[in-house]
């Protein structure tokens, strides 16, 4: 029983930091503050209680509906609460109460936001990307000049590549993604960057191939790569190790 509840902990702390990604998700796009006003029904402007409020639980309470006009709310808040969730529990399994932990934590949190930004608006959002490449490295120097040194790596080679990607395309890679790579290069170290973009690019291709064959795109549909970024950064997390001790024992 003891040993369950510290996994409870990050996971009840998980759903409640996924709620402020809520907020972030909706109003980062739209340029509203994340401060004021307080939590709303964005129909009604009717203000949410506190118990209305309530990670993943109050959203099964009120059925998915507004308390107030009744109106349907967005399966995504749940999911983002629930999601989240599971990623502090993964985390805290892996890496404990450390200050790696939190690293890891906050990087995974900001992924979250950005890629359902990303899926919606097509947007990967500087007010997250920028910001979290100094963040990324200030938790660098928490651990060893040396891994700061490795953090500057990811950054300069994430966003190096990305960026002459850019070039070469004529716009095939956009701005914003260049800039996420760059802040995961920042919290994860050039190693671990080599692999969540390797991860991207063949998750990527393979959900555009299947899109394209089941006809749901056409060729010149634009398909956001910022969660492809983030589900190869999740892989390198927790698996980028392992990933790399396996390639190098093929190339052996």
């Amino acid at each position: 029983m003891t040993e369950l509840l510290p996994l409870l902990g990050a996971f009840v702390l998980g759903t409640t930091i996924g709620s402020f990604a809520n907020v972030c998700i909706f109003r980062l796009p739209r340029r509203q503050s994340l401060i004021a006003p307080a939590s709303h029904c964005p129909r009604c402007n009717a203000a949410i209680l506190p118990h209305q409020n309530v990670p993943i639980l109050s959203y099964l309470f009120l059925r998915g509906r507004c308390a107030r006009c009744r109106e349907p709310i967005s399966v995504r808040y749940p999911l983002v609460e629930l999601l989240t969730g599971v990623l502090f529990l993964l985390v805290y399994r892996k890496l404990g109460p450390t200050w790696q932990g939190v690293e890891a934590a906050v990087l995974l949190s900001a992924l979250v936001v950005v890629s359902f930004i990303d899926l919606e608006h097509k947007l990967v959002p500087d007010m997250i990307t920028l910001p979290g490449i100094a963040v990324g490295l200030l938790f660098g120097f928490l651990v060893s000049m040396n891994h700061v040194l490795d953090l500057l790596l990811g950054v300069l080679l994430g966003g190096g590549l990305f960026y002459l990607i850019a070039l070469v395309s004529r716009g095939g890679m956009g701005g914003g993604d260049i800039k996420l790579i760059a802040m995961i290069g920042a919290f994860v170290g050039w190693q671990l960057t080599l692999v969540t973009i390797f991860a991207g690019i063949l998750l990527g291709s393979l959900v555009a191939i299947a899109l394209l064959i089941l006809g749901l795109k056409g060729r010149k549909d634009m398909i956001p790569f910022g969660p492809f970024l983030a589900l190869g950064a999740v892989g390198a997390l927790f698996y980028g190790k392992v990933i790399i001790f396996w390639y190098l024992s093929l190339m052996g």
